[in-house]
């Protein structure tokens, strides 16, 4: 008899109570052992090292394990990042004790009660226009089409920039699949070669052909725009979602449109060039951790805030498969996550292969980021990616039981 021995991996109480179900735990036993079962790491940044010292000691009493920099048990340095290792009932116990402990400590066990609560939770919003309605809701990935009204979008340029052929591409994209239709008229694609252009020569291009598309589309429309004079001309036309590639953070006044209209706001993590002085997936929580701090000071509510890490945004194609693989750390957030990698250069790259032969590395970083946590794709091949979502789905409610 070899007794099947086997890893299985547990992410949350859910799992947690299905497992201990499946070997007949007594209910009394599965309230107990479920938060013991999970283990969870949690790394904090810049912790002041006297306080990193008593989170070490409250996390160790309650069998937890805190790894920290050296110098910081002698206080020959000020701050040091903190990993935390722990079950979630040992994080229960240890954050209720920090709560009474001096200095900052409060402060960092809410930090640390809020991350568990957004990890272990899903970001179920439903939004609600009065011609459209759009659900986030566990086990389904929803699914944005691209129209680029644009003459030098690096993937589609030129071809959907005229009404006609823009409102074809909308009604073949909803048949496909497509849950929201996304729709820029500036290039503002990562790479060298596209032009910018000004507000009113954007609002040009939008303008005669969103009206139609508004009038035409049975799903949401998202306005592609950094920019709050045309963020707000489309949404008094009646636009649904802003997407904003510079997170709320290069025109200073379109927060406060996304807060005016109440809308749900798509934030972006962008930077200019490629540099980054520590962990790419750090900088890029923190960015936008910034941009929803803006957000919320303007008054956009938290609900109608959605994340976006920028793939090919500020990032080489060694960086952007780093932020792939470390996707689910924007959970963290505690905001549905948008994911945007759909033809990009790093695909092209690994797989090299020219932009409009990339579906295959598409379907990947969509299988991919669907596991790791996003909550809707930003795609130009709606219909491939739509048929991926749909398995990977499927095979994640099994995973995840979701019933």
């Amino acid at each position: 008899m070899n007794f099947n021995p086997r890893v299985i991996e547990i992410t949350n109480l859910k799992q947690a109570n299905y497992e201990l179900q499946i070997i007949d735990c007594d209910p009394s036993g599965i309230n107990i052992m479920s938060p013991k079962s999970i283990f969870k790491t949690i790394k904090l940044e810049k912790i002041p090292a006297r306080e990193a010292n008593l989170l070490k000691q409250t996390f160790l009493a309650k069998g937890g394990e805190v790894a920290v920099a050296r110098g910081t048990a002698n206080l020959s340095i000020d701050y040091t990042d903190v990993l935390i290792c722990a079950t979630i009932k040992q994080y229960k116990l240890a954050v209720n004790q920090l709560k009474l402990q001096p200095w900052g400590l409060p402060r960092l066990a809410q930090a640390i009660e809020k991350t568990l609560e957004y990890n272990e939770g899903f970001p179920t919003r439903t939004y609600e226009w009065p011609d459209k309605k759009l659900a986030i809701t566990p086990g389904r990935t929803l699914i944005m089409g691209i129209l680029n009204i644009t003459p030098d979008s690096f993937s589609d340029g030129g071809k959907y920039n005229e009404r006609d052929s823009a409102l074809r591409r909308v009604e073949e994209m909803i048949s496909d699949g497509a849950d929201i239709i996304d729709v820029g008229a500036e290039s503002t694609r990562p790479y060298a070669g596209s032009k910018k252009i000004t507000a009113e020569e954007e609002l040009e291009r939008l303008l005669p052909i969103i009206e139609h598309v508004l009038a035409y589309s049975s799903v949401p429309i998202s306005i592609d725009t950094y920019k709050s004079i045309v963020a707000r001309e489309a949404l008094k036309l009646g636009a649904h979602i802003i997407n904003d590639v510079w997170g709320l953070q290069k025109d200073p006044d379109m927060a406060a449109v996304a807060a005016q209209f109440n809308v749900p706001t798509i934030i972006m993590h962008n930077q200019e060039g490629t540099s980054y002085q520590r962990n790419v997936m750090s900088h890029v929580c923190e960015e936008l951790r910034k941009s929803i701090d803006i957000a919320l000071e303007a008054g956009v509510e938290r609900d109608k805030i959605i994340v976006d890490p920028g793939i090919g945004f500020g990032k080489n194609s060694e960086q952007n498969l780093e932020v792939m693989s470390q996707l689910e750390q924007l959970k963290n957030l505690g905001c549905p996550i948008l994911l945007a990698a759909s033809r990009k250069r790093f695909i092209g790259d690994i797989l090299e292969l020219p932009v409009n032969d990339r579906v295959e590395g598409t379907g990947a970083t969509v299988a991919v980021g669907i596991v790791k946590g996003s909550n809707i794709v930003r795609v130009h091949d709606v219909k491939e990616m739509a048929r991926i979502a749909k398995m990977t789905d499927a095979m994640l409610r099994s995973f995840n039981n979701v019933r």
